[in-house]
C-alpha cells in the first residue's frame, strides 16, 4: 500500500485540506486526519517504537537464553573451571549454564531493546512527536495516481512536510 502523509500546523489547516480533497471527489475512506479530536497514532497504525523494541527483545530472548545456557554449560565442561568448590563438578557446569543464560538475557535486552529503540522506529516516531506537539497529519493511502492527485491538492496548503511511502510491512 502506498501512503502520502502531510504535516499541517493546526486543526483549521487540516480540516481545510481535508475539505479540498473531498471537493476533488477523492475516495474519503482512504483519507484520514490524525490529531487531537481525530484518529490517534495508534488507531491509524503508527507503530509505537517502545512496544516494537520490547517485542524484538522478547523474540531475541526466546532463542538466546537457551543457547546461552547450553554454551555456558559446554564452556564449563570444556574448561573444567571450578567456580564454587562446594558445588561439585555437575553443580559448576549448571552454574556455568546459568551464567551463560544471564549473559544471553543481557544481550537480548541491550541488542533487541536498545537497538529497537534507537533504530527500529523509522518515521513513525517523528510523526508521533508532531502529533504530541499539537500538529495534525493528513494521511492518504492508495494508488500512485491517487497520491499524485492528493499531493497536488495538499501542496496548496504548504504543509511542513509532505512525504510519500511504499508500505510493505505495516507502518
Amino acid at each position: 500500500m502506498n501512503y502520502l502523509i502531510a504535516v499541517l500546523k493546526n486543526r483549521i489547516e487540516a480540516e481545510a485540506a481535508y475539505t479540498a480533497l473531498e471537493k476533488e471527489d477523492l475516495p474519503m475512506a482512504q483519507i484520514s486526519i490524525l490529531g487531537k479530536g481525530y484518529q490517534s497514532a495508534d488507531e491509524f497504525g503508527l507503530i509505537d517504537p517502545n512496544l516494537q523494541a520490547i517485542k524484538q527483545m522478547k523474540q531475541l530472548a526466546y532463542w538466546l537464553i537457551p543457547f546461552g545456557f547450553a554454551s555456558g554449560y559446554a564452556f564449563n565442561v570444556l574448561t573444567a573451571i571450578d567456580l564454587f568448590h562446594w558445588a561439585g563438578s555437575l553443580g559448576n557446569h549448571i552454574i556455568g549454564g546459568v551464567f551463560g543464560a544471564i549473559a544471553a538475557a543481557m544481550g537480548s535486552f541491550f541488542v533487541g531493546g536498545g537497538a529497537g529503540l534507537a533504530f527500529g522506529s523509522g518515521d513513525a516516531l517523528p510523526y508521533r512527536n508532531r502529533l504530541n506537539e499539537g500538529k495534525y497529519l493528513i494521511a492518504v493511502k492508495g494508488s500512485d495516481s491517487l497520491l499524485k492527485q492528493a499531493k497536488r491538492i495538499l501542496k496548496q496548503f504548504e504543509p511542513e512536510t509532505l512525504q510519500g511511502y511504499v508500505d510493505s510491512s505495516g507502518f
